[in-house]
């Protein structure tokens, strides 16, 4: 188990959600992460993952139990005051996992800007948020292309932007990886590794076991919409039988003899 002694940012207790007419997604939650983390969420498709990432991220709301970010209760009757939703998710930056839910501009530029002109910043903030994004992930040759013509490895790249031009205090992504190519795939394990060195806190869904323990020192188990297991990353990956009785991993599960490196053959379904 990982001991803490930071701040809390988010903090659930006994948390319940379902969908209308059916049964619980997230039952019996219970949850601190804290300031500067890197924490995976584990588990099939099915398990909450997505669902407990849209909560964190101020998009769903406990039907049951109680959610504090940054030491206030979060409600959906918290989000009808304009100041505190656009303070949260001006703090908070969610990744989807579908790069095309997030862009809609004509430009990559104007889809860079659209966060920063929310915030009524002046003019010359905007332009330098956006050249400093775009300097940061190397996209200028894309700052004038029209985001649906790009790659899925572009796309990505133009969604961190239009995120991390906002400087959001956190970052939770929805399975990041899935759709990339190797280089790009290595490309975002590098990025996230340096913005948590600058101080994100960083929460991230993933099937890809061969990358989680790359991008997180902690990881969170779901099966069965319930938190099944809460330790390190480390810990996790080698309680191979916990991670069969999940269907996260299959017999074929092997390790290379006298290396770390380790291939997982996992279900995603």
């Amino acid at each position: 188990m990982i001991r803490h002694t930071g701040k809390i940012v988010f903090q659930l207790a006994d948390v319940y959600f379902s969908y209308p007419l059916e049964k619980p997604v997230l039952q019996k939650v219970n949850l601190s992460i804290f300031k500067g983390e890197r924490v995976a969420i584990l588990g099939v498709n099915g398990s909450g993952k997505s669902t407990l990432l849209k909560m964190l991220a101020g998009l769903l709301y406990p039907e049951r139990g109680s959610f504090f970010a940054f030491d206030t209760a979060v409600t959906e009757k918290s989000f009808s005051d304009d100041s505190f939703s656009k303070s949260y998710h001006r703090r908070i930056g969610f990744i989807f996992q579908d790069a095309d839910v997030q862009l809609f501009c004509s430009t990559v530029e104007e889809e860079i800007a659209f966060g920063p002109l929310q915030l009524s910043l002046p003019e010359d903030q905007v332009r330098q948020r956006i050249n400093d994004v775009i300097d940061m992930l190397e996209i200028e040759y894309l700052r004038n292309k029209t985001p649906f013509k790009l790659s899925g490895g572009e796309k990505k790249k133009v969604a961190f932007a239009s995120i991390l031009v906002m400087n959001p205090e956190v970052l939770i992504l929805d399975e990041p990886t899935n759709g990339l190519d190797p280089r790009t795939q290595r490309w975002l394990v590098e990025l996230l590794v340096n913005l948590n060195k600058a101080g994100k806190t960083l929460i991230t869904s993933t099937h890809n076991l061969e990358l989680v323990q790359e991008i997180s020192d902690r990881a969170i188990l779901l099966d069965n919409h319930e938190i099944v297991a809460d330790s390190t990353t480390i810990e996790i990956l080698e309680d191979i039988e916990l991670l069969k009785r999940v269907n996260l991993v299959d017999d074929y599960y092997h390790r290379h003899a006298g290396s770390k490196h380790t291939h997982y053959h996992t279900h995603n379904y």
